[in-house]
Protein backbone atom coordinates (compact mmCIF):
# COMPACT_ATOMS: atom_id res chain seq x y z
CA UNK A 1 0.00 0.00 0.00
CA UNK A 2 1.43 3.69 -0.94
CA UNK A 3 1.92 6.02 1.51
CA UNK A 4 -1.12 9.01 2.27
CA UNK A 5 -0.80 11.61 0.04
CA UNK A 6 0.94 14.88 2.09
CA UNK A 7 -0.87 17.44 0.36
CA UNK A 8 -4.33 16.01 0.70
CA UNK A 9 -5.82 18.79 -1.56
CA UNK A 10 -8.68 20.31 1.25
CA UNK A 11 -9.17 24.15 0.41
CA UNK A 12 -9.89 24.92 4.32
CA UNK A 13 -9.96 28.41 3.88
CA UNK A 14 -13.26 27.61 0.97
CA UNK A 15 -14.44 25.37 4.16
CA UNK A 16 -14.63 28.67 6.30
CA UNK A 17 -15.93 30.74 4.11
CA UNK A 18 -18.75 28.12 3.72
CA UNK A 19 -18.82 26.95 7.08
CA UNK A 20 -17.48 29.88 9.42
CA UNK A 21 -15.37 28.70 12.56
CA UNK A 22 -14.37 27.30 14.86
CA UNK A 23 -14.98 24.06 12.09
CA UNK A 24 -13.61 20.06 12.37
CA UNK A 25 -12.81 19.04 9.05
CA UNK A 26 -12.45 15.34 8.59
CA UNK A 27 -10.84 13.34 5.69
CA UNK A 28 -12.72 10.21 5.27
CA UNK A 29 -9.82 8.95 2.68
CA UNK A 30 -7.30 8.63 5.10
CA UNK A 31 -9.39 7.34 7.60
CA UNK A 32 -10.46 4.35 4.95
CA UNK A 33 -6.90 4.60 4.17
CA UNK A 34 -5.57 3.85 7.89
CA UNK A 35 -8.44 0.95 7.94
CA UNK A 36 -7.30 -0.95 5.38
CA UNK A 37 -3.34 -0.53 6.82
CA UNK A 38 -4.83 -2.33 9.56
CA UNK A 39 -6.32 -5.02 7.05
CA UNK A 40 -3.02 -5.23 5.08
CA UNK A 41 -0.64 -6.15 8.00
CA UNK A 42 -3.05 -8.92 9.44
CA UNK A 43 -4.77 -10.53 6.13
CA UNK A 44 -3.13 -13.99 6.98
CA UNK A 45 -5.26 -14.24 10.27
CA UNK A 46 -8.47 -15.88 8.20
CA UNK A 47 -11.24 -14.91 11.26
CA UNK A 48 -10.22 -11.08 11.93
CA UNK A 49 -12.34 -8.43 12.71
CA UNK A 50 -11.44 -5.00 13.34
CA UNK A 51 -13.86 -3.03 15.44
CA UNK A 52 -14.04 0.91 15.13
CA UNK A 53 -13.54 2.33 19.37
CA UNK A 54 -16.16 5.01 18.23
CA UNK A 55 -15.68 6.93 21.81
CA UNK A 56 -13.02 8.55 19.54
CA UNK A 57 -15.38 10.21 17.75
CA UNK A 58 -19.10 9.32 17.23
CA UNK A 59 -20.62 10.86 14.97
CA UNK A 60 -23.45 8.88 13.05
CA UNK A 61 -21.97 9.74 9.43
CA UNK A 62 -18.48 8.37 10.43
CA UNK A 63 -20.30 5.10 12.26
CA UNK A 64 -21.93 5.11 9.30
CA UNK A 65 -18.82 5.26 6.78
CA UNK A 66 -16.81 2.38 8.92
CA UNK A 67 -19.96 0.28 8.41
CA UNK A 68 -19.52 0.11 4.83
CA UNK A 69 -15.54 0.26 5.00
CA UNK A 70 -16.86 -3.66 6.91
CA UNK A 71 -16.09 -2.88 10.36
CA UNK A 72 -17.37 -3.97 13.44
CA UNK A 73 -18.18 -1.21 16.76
CA UNK A 74 -16.49 -0.82 19.89
CA UNK A 75 -18.96 0.79 22.71
CA UNK A 76 -18.48 1.87 26.51
CA UNK A 77 -22.05 3.27 27.05
CA UNK A 78 -25.39 1.76 26.00
CA UNK A 79 -26.01 5.47 24.50
CA UNK A 80 -22.60 4.55 21.99
CA UNK A 81 -24.78 1.13 21.33
CA UNK A 82 -27.51 2.77 20.90
CA UNK A 83 -26.16 5.33 18.09
CA UNK A 84 -24.40 2.09 16.57
CA UNK A 85 -27.47 0.55 15.75
CA UNK A 86 -28.98 3.68 14.44
CA UNK A 87 -26.06 4.11 11.91
CA UNK A 88 -27.16 0.46 11.01
CA UNK A 89 -25.03 -1.91 12.23
CA UNK A 90 -26.14 -5.56 13.55
CA UNK A 91 -26.48 -6.08 17.02
CA UNK A 92 -23.55 -8.71 16.87
CA UNK A 93 -21.54 -6.27 15.01
CA UNK A 94 -21.40 -4.34 18.17
CA UNK A 95 -19.30 -4.77 21.17
CA UNK A 96 -20.24 -3.21 24.64
CA UNK A 97 -17.27 -2.81 26.96
CA UNK A 98 -18.40 -1.01 29.69
CA UNK A 99 -16.78 0.31 33.60
CA UNK A 100 -18.81 1.01 35.91
CA UNK A 101 -21.75 0.99 34.70
CA UNK A 102 -25.29 0.05 36.71
CA UNK A 103 -26.89 -3.79 36.03
CA UNK A 104 -30.01 -1.83 34.60
CA UNK A 105 -27.47 -0.57 31.70
CA UNK A 106 -26.50 -4.14 30.75
CA UNK A 107 -29.69 -5.23 31.10
CA UNK A 108 -30.68 -3.06 28.03
CA UNK A 109 -27.34 -4.15 26.64
CA UNK A 110 -28.24 -7.45 27.10
CA UNK A 111 -31.93 -6.58 25.25
CA UNK A 112 -30.30 -5.38 22.43
CA UNK A 113 -28.36 -8.16 21.64
CA UNK A 114 -24.48 -6.90 21.61
CA UNK A 115 -22.03 -8.97 22.72
CA UNK A 116 -20.87 -8.07 26.27
CA UNK A 117 -17.76 -7.56 27.99
CA UNK A 118 -17.96 -7.41 31.87
CA UNK A 119 -15.21 -6.15 33.51
CA UNK A 120 -15.86 -6.68 37.00
CA UNK A 121 -16.48 -9.79 39.38
CA UNK A 122 -19.72 -8.34 41.07
CA UNK A 123 -21.23 -7.50 37.85
CA UNK A 124 -20.39 -11.26 36.27
CA UNK A 125 -21.98 -12.72 39.38
CA UNK A 126 -25.46 -10.73 38.79
CA UNK A 127 -25.48 -11.28 35.25
CA UNK A 128 -24.90 -14.85 35.77
CA UNK A 129 -27.63 -15.37 38.12
CA UNK A 130 -30.47 -13.51 36.27
CA UNK A 131 -29.08 -14.25 32.96
CA UNK A 132 -27.17 -17.34 32.53
CA UNK A 133 -27.93 -18.32 29.19
CA UNK A 134 -27.12 -14.76 27.50
CA UNK A 135 -22.69 -15.45 26.62
CA UNK A 136 -20.36 -12.72 27.72
CA UNK A 137 -17.60 -11.77 27.66
CA UNK A 138 -14.53 -10.88 30.35
CA UNK A 139 -12.09 -8.04 30.38
CA UNK A 140 -8.77 -8.75 31.85
CA UNK A 141 -6.45 -6.35 33.13
CA UNK A 142 -2.68 -7.95 32.41
CA UNK A 143 -1.66 -5.82 35.27
CA UNK A 144 1.27 -3.89 33.05
CA UNK A 145 2.38 -0.33 32.41
CA UNK A 146 1.27 0.73 28.80
CA UNK A 147 0.23 3.62 27.04
CA UNK A 148 1.83 7.18 26.61
CA UNK A 149 1.36 8.41 30.12
CA UNK A 150 -1.01 7.91 33.05
CA UNK A 151 -3.97 9.30 32.33
CA UNK A 152 -4.23 6.90 29.45
CA UNK A 153 -2.75 3.66 30.71
CA UNK A 154 -5.51 1.28 31.83
CA UNK A 155 -4.06 -2.25 31.87
CA UNK A 156 -1.91 -1.92 35.53
CA UNK A 157 -3.01 -3.75 39.01
CA UNK A 158 -4.27 -0.46 40.66
CA UNK A 159 -6.76 0.85 37.40
CA UNK A 160 -10.37 1.27 37.47
CA UNK A 161 -10.62 -0.96 34.42
CA UNK A 162 -10.86 -5.16 34.27
CA UNK A 163 -10.28 -8.20 36.12
CA UNK A 164 -7.23 -8.89 37.17
CA UNK A 165 -5.46 -11.73 35.91
CA UNK A 166 -4.47 -12.79 39.57
CA UNK A 167 -8.12 -13.24 40.09
CA UNK A 168 -8.26 -15.75 37.59
CA UNK A 169 -9.41 -18.55 40.65
CA UNK A 170 -12.51 -15.92 41.63
CA UNK A 171 -13.38 -15.29 38.11
CA UNK A 172 -13.90 -19.46 37.36
CA UNK A 173 -15.59 -20.13 40.46
CA UNK A 174 -18.33 -17.69 39.53
CA UNK A 175 -18.17 -18.84 36.22
CA UNK A 176 -18.26 -22.51 37.56
CA UNK A 177 -21.17 -21.29 39.80
CA UNK A 178 -23.67 -19.49 37.96
CA UNK A 179 -23.24 -21.46 34.62
CA UNK A 180 -22.85 -18.10 32.71
CA UNK A 181 -21.44 -19.18 29.10
CA UNK A 182 -17.98 -16.96 28.50
CA UNK A 183 -17.60 -16.45 24.83
CA UNK A 184 -14.78 -13.70 24.56
CA UNK A 185 -11.56 -12.38 26.38
CA UNK A 186 -10.62 -9.18 26.18
CA UNK A 187 -7.58 -6.29 27.46
CA UNK A 188 -7.20 -2.78 26.63
CA UNK A 189 -3.71 -1.71 28.06
CA UNK A 190 -3.61 2.06 27.18
CA UNK A 191 -3.68 4.39 24.54
CA UNK A 192 -0.48 5.78 22.75
CA UNK A 193 1.22 2.38 22.49
CA UNK A 194 5.39 3.02 22.23
CA UNK A 195 7.27 -0.02 23.49
CA UNK A 196 5.48 -3.30 21.32
CA UNK A 197 7.07 -5.63 24.49
CA UNK A 198 4.67 -4.16 26.66
CA UNK A 199 1.54 -5.12 24.14
CA UNK A 200 2.93 -8.40 23.70
CA UNK A 201 3.43 -9.41 26.91
CA UNK A 202 -0.37 -8.24 27.70
CA UNK A 203 -1.10 -10.53 25.04
CA UNK A 204 0.49 -13.40 26.14
CA UNK A 205 -1.01 -13.17 29.89
CA UNK A 206 -4.90 -12.86 27.79
CA UNK A 207 -3.67 -16.02 25.89
CA UNK A 208 -2.82 -17.73 28.98
CA UNK A 209 -6.14 -16.73 30.51
CA UNK A 210 -8.22 -18.05 27.78
CA UNK A 211 -6.78 -20.87 27.55
CA UNK A 212 -9.27 -21.93 30.90
CA UNK A 213 -12.13 -21.54 28.44
CA UNK A 214 -13.20 -23.79 26.31
CA UNK A 215 -15.82 -22.11 24.26
CA UNK A 216 -14.44 -19.11 23.22
CA UNK A 217 -15.62 -17.10 19.61
CA UNK A 218 -13.32 -14.35 20.09
CA UNK A 219 -10.06 -12.80 21.69
CA UNK A 220 -9.88 -9.25 21.71
CA UNK A 221 -6.62 -7.34 21.86
CA UNK A 222 -7.90 -4.45 22.17
CA UNK A 223 -5.74 -1.50 20.43
CA UNK A 224 -4.14 1.75 21.39
CA UNK A 225 -1.55 1.91 18.39
CA UNK A 226 -0.16 5.26 18.33
CA UNK A 227 0.36 7.47 15.66
CA UNK A 228 2.72 10.37 15.05
CA UNK A 229 1.79 13.48 16.00
CA UNK A 230 4.78 15.73 14.66
CA UNK A 231 7.34 14.95 11.84
CA UNK A 232 9.78 12.88 13.83
CA UNK A 233 7.46 11.45 16.28
CA UNK A 234 7.22 7.52 16.67
CA UNK A 235 4.29 5.06 16.30
CA UNK A 236 3.31 1.92 17.22
CA UNK A 237 5.31 -0.48 14.59
CA UNK A 238 2.52 -2.55 12.88
CA UNK A 239 4.70 -4.76 10.81
CA UNK A 240 6.30 -6.29 13.67
CA UNK A 241 3.27 -6.74 15.62
CA UNK A 242 1.74 -8.59 12.41
CA UNK A 243 4.62 -10.42 12.30
CA UNK A 244 4.52 -11.60 16.03
CA UNK A 245 1.11 -12.33 15.44
CA UNK A 246 1.51 -14.37 12.24
CA UNK A 247 4.08 -16.72 14.67
CA UNK A 248 2.74 -16.44 17.76
CA UNK A 249 -0.81 -15.55 17.82
CA UNK A 250 -2.48 -16.86 14.81
CA UNK A 251 -1.71 -20.82 15.42
CA UNK A 252 -2.93 -21.22 19.05
CA UNK A 253 -6.25 -19.13 17.81
CA UNK A 254 -7.05 -21.16 14.80
CA UNK A 255 -10.85 -21.40 15.02
CA UNK A 256 -11.01 -18.21 17.43
CA UNK A 257 -12.14 -14.69 16.11
CA UNK A 258 -9.19 -12.00 16.34
CA UNK A 259 -10.17 -8.46 17.49
CA UNK A 260 -8.76 -5.25 17.38
CA UNK A 261 -10.55 -2.21 18.14
CA UNK A 262 -8.66 0.82 17.18
CA UNK A 263 -10.27 4.30 17.58
CA UNK A 264 -7.13 7.07 18.22
CA UNK A 265 -5.54 4.85 15.12
CA UNK A 266 -8.25 5.19 12.49
CA UNK A 267 -9.57 8.52 13.02
CA UNK A 268 -6.55 11.04 14.81
CA UNK A 269 -4.75 11.87 11.48
CA UNK A 270 -7.72 12.38 9.47
CA UNK A 271 -9.09 15.80 11.53
CA UNK A 272 -8.53 19.02 11.61
CA UNK A 273 -9.23 21.52 14.07
CA UNK A 274 -9.78 25.26 12.09
CA UNK A 275 -10.01 28.50 14.06
CA UNK A 276 -9.32 31.84 13.43
CA UNK A 277 -7.45 34.45 14.97
CA UNK A 278 -9.33 36.91 17.40
CA UNK A 279 -6.67 39.38 18.53
CA UNK A 280 -2.98 38.78 19.01
CA UNK A 281 -1.49 39.88 22.67
CA UNK A 282 1.72 41.67 23.39
CA UNK A 283 2.84 40.82 27.35
CA UNK A 284 6.33 42.08 28.40
CA UNK A 285 7.96 37.89 27.65
CA UNK A 286 5.11 36.52 25.78
CA UNK A 287 3.32 36.85 22.26
CA UNK A 288 -0.40 35.52 22.74
CA UNK A 289 -2.36 34.48 19.59
CA UNK A 290 -5.81 34.44 20.89
CA UNK A 291 -8.57 32.23 19.01
CA UNK A 292 -11.98 31.57 18.20
CA UNK A 293 -12.20 28.77 20.70
CA UNK A 294 -11.31 27.21 23.62
CA UNK A 295 -10.89 23.84 25.39
CA UNK A 296 -14.30 23.38 25.19
CA UNK A 297 -14.19 22.55 22.03
CA UNK A 298 -10.35 21.13 22.03
CA UNK A 299 -9.44 20.01 25.37
CA UNK A 300 -7.10 17.23 25.24
CA UNK A 301 -3.90 19.90 25.34
CA UNK A 302 -5.35 20.70 28.76
CA UNK A 303 -6.29 17.39 29.64
CA UNK A 304 -3.56 15.48 27.97
CA UNK A 305 -0.84 17.79 27.81
CA UNK A 306 -1.09 16.36 24.89
CA UNK A 307 0.52 17.85 21.33
CA UNK A 308 -0.73 19.12 18.38
CA UNK A 309 0.72 20.89 15.86
CA UNK A 310 -0.43 24.32 14.67
CA UNK A 311 0.13 25.51 11.17
CA UNK A 312 -0.70 29.27 9.69
CA UNK A 313 -3.33 28.40 6.70
CA UNK A 314 -3.15 32.06 5.73
CA UNK A 315 0.47 32.79 6.15
CA UNK A 316 2.28 29.50 5.18
CA UNK A 317 5.21 31.15 4.21
CA UNK A 318 5.91 33.74 6.82
CA UNK A 319 8.72 34.13 9.09
CA UNK A 320 8.46 31.60 11.97
CA UNK A 321 7.84 33.62 14.95
CA UNK A 322 7.25 31.93 19.09
CA UNK A 323 3.39 32.05 19.65
CA UNK A 324 1.32 30.95 23.17
CA UNK A 325 -2.29 30.19 21.20
CA UNK A 326 -5.06 30.42 23.92
CA UNK A 327 -8.43 30.24 23.43
CA UNK A 328 -11.11 32.69 24.80
CA UNK A 329 -12.51 30.40 28.02
CA UNK A 330 -12.58 32.68 30.99
CA UNK A 331 -9.89 30.47 33.09
CA UNK A 332 -6.51 28.91 31.78
CA UNK A 333 -6.85 27.72 28.37
CA UNK A 334 -3.53 27.58 26.72
CA UNK A 335 -3.35 25.21 23.35
CA UNK A 336 0.75 25.40 23.39
CA UNK A 337 3.58 27.48 25.18
CA UNK A 338 6.22 29.66 23.19
CA UNK A 339 5.87 27.39 20.06
CA UNK A 340 7.20 28.54 16.64
CA UNK A 341 4.59 28.91 13.89
CA UNK A 342 4.77 31.31 10.96
CA UNK A 343 3.98 34.75 11.49
CA UNK A 344 0.17 34.91 12.36
CA UNK A 345 -1.88 38.16 12.30
CA UNK A 346 -5.32 39.32 13.64
CA UNK A 347 -7.86 37.20 11.36
CA UNK A 348 -5.03 34.60 9.98
CA UNK A 349 -6.57 30.80 10.15
CA UNK A 350 -4.89 28.18 11.99
CA UNK A 351 -5.23 24.56 11.50
CA UNK A 352 -4.91 22.18 14.60
CA UNK A 353 -3.90 18.91 13.44
CA UNK A 354 -4.55 15.48 14.96
CA UNK A 355 -7.92 16.42 15.38
CA UNK A 356 -10.11 13.55 14.72
CA UNK A 357 -10.07 11.67 17.98
CA UNK A 358 -10.90 12.37 21.35
CA UNK A 359 -11.77 16.31 20.42
CA UNK A 360 -15.32 17.03 19.32
CA UNK A 361 -16.34 14.17 20.71
CA UNK A 362 -15.15 15.51 24.45
CA UNK A 363 -16.69 19.07 23.84
CA UNK A 364 -18.85 20.81 25.75
CA UNK A 365 -20.55 24.35 26.29
CA UNK A 366 -18.75 25.22 28.83
CA UNK A 367 -18.83 29.58 29.13
CA UNK A 368 -22.24 28.78 27.08
CA UNK A 369 -20.78 28.85 24.29
CA UNK A 370 -21.61 26.77 20.89
CA UNK A 371 -20.38 23.58 19.56
CA UNK A 372 -18.82 23.98 16.35
CA UNK A 373 -19.82 22.39 12.91
CA UNK A 374 -18.16 19.04 11.62
CA UNK A 375 -17.77 18.71 7.86
CA UNK A 376 -16.24 15.45 6.27
CA UNK A 377 -14.53 15.14 3.33
CA UNK A 378 -14.62 11.94 0.93
CA UNK A 379 -13.01 12.38 -3.11
CA UNK A 380 -12.66 15.98 -2.92
CA UNK A 381 -16.72 16.75 -1.86
CA UNK A 382 -17.23 18.00 1.51
CA UNK A 383 -20.60 17.36 3.64
CA UNK A 384 -21.87 18.76 6.80
CA UNK A 385 -22.66 15.87 9.36
CA UNK A 386 -23.54 18.35 11.93
CA UNK A 387 -24.48 21.86 11.82
CA UNK A 388 -23.37 24.46 14.83
CA UNK A 389 -25.33 25.02 17.51
CA UNK A 390 -27.36 27.91 18.47
CA UNK A 391 -29.11 29.53 21.06
CA UNK A 392 -32.31 26.91 21.17
CA UNK A 393 -29.53 24.10 21.42
CA UNK A 394 -28.32 25.63 25.13
CA UNK A 395 -31.92 26.24 25.90
CA UNK A 396 -34.48 23.29 24.77
CA UNK A 397 -33.35 21.12 27.52
CA UNK A 398 -33.49 23.66 30.51
CA UNK A 399 -36.76 24.49 32.29
CA UNK A 400 -37.05 28.13 33.26
CA UNK A 401 -39.63 28.88 36.45
CA UNK A 402 -39.96 31.40 38.80
CA UNK A 403 -38.12 30.22 42.03
CA UNK A 404 -39.71 33.32 44.21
Amino acid sequence: MKNYPKNIGINFHDLTKRYGTPLYVYDANKIEFQYKLIKKYFFYIENFKINYACKANTNISILNFFKKLGSGLDTVSIQEVEIGLKAGFKPKEIIYTPNGVSLSEIKKAIKAGVLINIDNLSLLEQIGHENPNYPIGIRITPNIIGGGNKKISVGHINSKFGISYYQLPNLKRIVENTGIKVEGIHMHTGSDIIDLEVFLQGAYILLNVASSFNELKYIDFGSGFKVPYHKNDTKTDLDMLGVFFKQKISRVCKNIKIVFEPGKFLVSESGYFIVKVNVIKHTTSTVFACVDSGFNHFIRPMFYDSYHQIDNLSNPSGKLRSYTVVGYICESDTFCVNIKINEIREGDILCFRNAGAYCFSMSSNYNSRYRPSEVIIYNNKSFLIRRREKMQDLLKKMIEIDIG
